[in-house]
């Protein structure tokens, strides 16, 4: 990795004018609030792989260059400065109409987010529905379980409707959320056998959209238990008040709730015993010592991003950054994913068809690696072997089931 560069959404596109190592954010894609990079692109890890090949001499040759062609970023080529005045000025024009297009941009993508916050609130009579069913506080009417049954034969051919003559009852049904997350390939990871006991009183997620900036509230819902006092867990998402280059809201940081949790039942630590001995009286005593522990409810504590100061006097090292970015990466996703995808269709996740769908967004991604990996032609398809595969069902293409692919158009809840 090369050196650092503080988190901002002032990044240049490549010009003659400047001379990036990377690529500018241009072409990203991305259709979600995204996470600013704190360090640049893997644009050394294949020199870094190649490393041991290298005589010492030609590694510190290397370095020095890698080392000059990083100090060259944003810097001028002279080519801007050479053209003629009449020119220059045209060129400082073409910023100032960039500039109204962002002024345009950022009143768009505010008005996306009004129009997100005006079909949550639509749809919030459905999401208490749905949590009365879920807590069997009513019974599903006939109505609701044909529409049900329709969208399931709709869905698969070999589905078995229920036998008729069952009237339904609030019965409800346990461990919904519980499942459901753990349908999720990302929390499922974080989901411990410990953190399944206190989820199983997990009663309902829901989200809301902040008032006074961009950004939104995660809350979870649970019933008395005997890990925690807290009656609500929140994690609050902000987004940066101006878009990004890319032309999306930029996440910020994260916010959580402080867990209350009764003596003894910190799920976020393990505990040990230690004996100690006292050297002057050579007395022994019993020491009980916490350490971190992996956990779900780690999701309450998110990392916090560095301090641009500290990037810029290079008071983080790399490997420490590049951690960072991970975590920041990681629960910045987990967010998303619970607002795009697990609230809206949590029935999806708890049946597990959802699955479908994130192993076929995974199955093309890495298709499309393996498609960069083979550039050169070494593998033939097999037309014949392909033939004998069965063909899967489809979903929607990726990034259409939150319509947010196309980062020009607005996505709805």
């Amino acid at each position: 990795m090369s050196s650092t560069v503080p988190i901002s959404s002032n990044i240049t596109a490549p010009t003659p004018q400047n001379t990036p190592l990377n690529q500018a954010p241009i072409s990203l894609a991305l259709s979600r609030p995204t996470v600013p990079d704190i360090t640049e692109d893997n644009e050394q890890d294949d020199a870094e792989e190649a490393k041991p090949e290298l005589g010492n001499l030609e590694q510190r040759m290397l370095g020095m260059v890698q080392g000059k062609l990083a100090g060259l970023i944003g810097k001028s080529s002279g080519y801007i400065e050479s053209l003629p005045i009449e020119v220059r000025l045209s060129v400082e024009a073409l910023k100032g109409v960039q500039v109204k297009q962002n002024e345009l941009q950022n009143q768009y993508k505010r008005e996306c987010l009004e129009l997100e916050k005006k079909y949550l609130a639509l749809q919030m009579p459905l999401y208490q529905r749905r949590n009365a069913i879920i807590a069997g506080e009513s019974a599903p009417t006939q109505e609701e379980i044909d529409a049900g049954e329709q969208y399931s034969i709709k869905d698969d051919d070999e589905y078995v409707t229920i036998p008729k003559g069952t009237n339904p009852t609030a019965s409800g049904i346990s461990e919904f959320w519980l499942t459901a997350l753990r349908n999720h390939p990302g929390f499922s990871d974080l989901i411990t056998e410990r953190d399944a006991d206190a989820l199983k009183h997990l009663t309902d997620i829901r989200i809301q959209y902040l008032d006074d900036k961009p950004g939104f509230k995660l809350l979870f819902a649970f019933s008395p238990n005997e890990y925690f006092q807290n009656d609500i867990l929140e994690k609050t998402y902000i987004y940066q008040n101006e878009v990004g280059y890319s032309g999306d809201f930029v996440y910020d940081r994260a916010i959580g709730t402080e867990i209350k949790w009764k003596d003894d039942k910190d799920l976020t630590k393990e505990f040990e015993i230690k004996k100690q001995r006292n050297k002057n009286t050579n007395r022994t005593r019993l020491v009980r010592k916490a350490r971190p522990a992996e956990s779900f409810f780690n999701f309450f504590t998110p990392p916090v991003p560095p301090a641009e100061d500290a990037l810029e006097e290079g008071d983080i090292d790399e490997e420490e950054l590049e951690e960072l970015e991970d975590k920041l990466e990681m629960d910045y996703q987990m967010g998303e994913d619970l607002k795009e995808k697990i609230i809206p269709r949590a029935i999806d996740y708890f049946t597990g068809k959802a699955l479908e769908y994130d192993m076929m967004d995974d199955d093309d991604e890495e298709f499309d690696e393996d498609e960069d990996d083979d550039e050169s032609g070494a593998f033939e398809d097999d037309s014949d072997e392909d033939a004998d595969i069965p063909t899967r069902r489809r979903g929607p293409p990726k990034g259409a089931a939150n319509a947010n692919a196309n980062p020009e158009e607005c996505k709805t809840q």
